[in-house]
């Protein structure tokens, strides 16, 4: 498969496209946290001093994610493991790092990790779905054949083995956006999350936005993946549903343990240690 698409060259240097919208999002992603600490009287400063460990733990948690679900390929090419032009950076994998980074941060500045992983929460979701269309630059998160009439082509040399052979697939066939689907449905997600922040603020605790992700992102991310050909699979099951399940349970049972075993947030409640 051809690599990503080149933005512009500085010399030796090339700058592909996906790692330009990759790296806006981030920065979208942090001005958004910005507003969202001013908004609740957080010092937003903390929002830009832990950004780059973010990105460096969430780029290592989604290659790592990605390298484990493709062990015989990497298994024959260990060196293609640090190659990150070729792809291979996976969402759950990025998230987990994020967190584990925003978790280090705020455990040195003792601040509450649950709040300001709530602060992030909006940014992230809407980052999400910006990102994703860095896949259709590339031609990658593409689902089955179809009719539809948003159906997108791909080319011969981002085609997945399934739709390699062009006798059955020709260069006329269109696909589902898987891509598209996943930062559509991001973006209602990001709007509703945004709702509730504001049209519920008196009933939140710190903790509950992101429990909310933990809702939302791994639903779509159930349905998504039924338009995954390429998907790893553990059992005849794509793993990032097992995953999704997983979180849905975790997380939904501690949103509704956490406001069924307790009433209103006490003034003062969820303020920075």
């Amino acid at each position: 498969m051809e690599g990503p698409r080149i933005a512009f060259r500085i010399g030796p240097i090339s700058v592909a496209w996906y790692g330009i919208i990759i790296v806006s999002s981030a920065m979208l992603a942090a001005f958004v946290a910005e507003r969202e600490a001013k908004r609740r009287g957080d010092n937003p400063e903390h929002v830009w001093n832990a950004l780059l460990l973010c990105l460096i733990l969430g780029m290592i948690g989604a290659r790592l994610y990605h390298v484990v679900s493709s062990l015989d390929h990497y298994r024959q090419y260990p060196m293609e493991m640090f190659n990150t032009r070729s792809g291979g950076l996976a969402i759950y994998g990025a998230v987990a790092g994020g967190a584990l980074a925003l978790w280090l941060y705020t455990r040195h500045q003792r601040l509450s990790f649950a709040r300001w992983a709530d602060i992030a929460t909006p940014g992230l979701i809407l980052a999400q779905a910006i990102a994703r269309w860095g896949n259709y630059l590339n031609q990658e998160l593409y689902g089955f054949p179809t009719t539809v009439p948003w159906g997108i082509s791909i080319g011969a040399a981002h085609r997945i083995t399934a739709f390699e052979d062009l006798a059955t697939y020709p260069l006329g066939t269109r696909f589902h956006p898987t891509f598209l689907y996943e930062s559509i449905g991001n973006l209602v997600s990001f709007a509703l999350i945004m709702y509730i922040s504001r049209r519920h603020a008196d009933r939140l605790r710190d903790g509950d936005l992101i429990l909310l992700y933990g809702v939302l992102y791994p639903l779509l991310r159930f349905f998504v993946e039924f338009q995954r050909p390429d998907a790893w699979k553990i059992a005849g099951i794509a793993t990032a549903q097992w995953i999704a399940v997983g979180s849905i349970l975790l997380c939904g049972g501690l949103l509704i343990y956490r406001h069924r075993t307790r009433g209103a947030p006490q003034e003062g409640e969820g303020s920075e240690a």
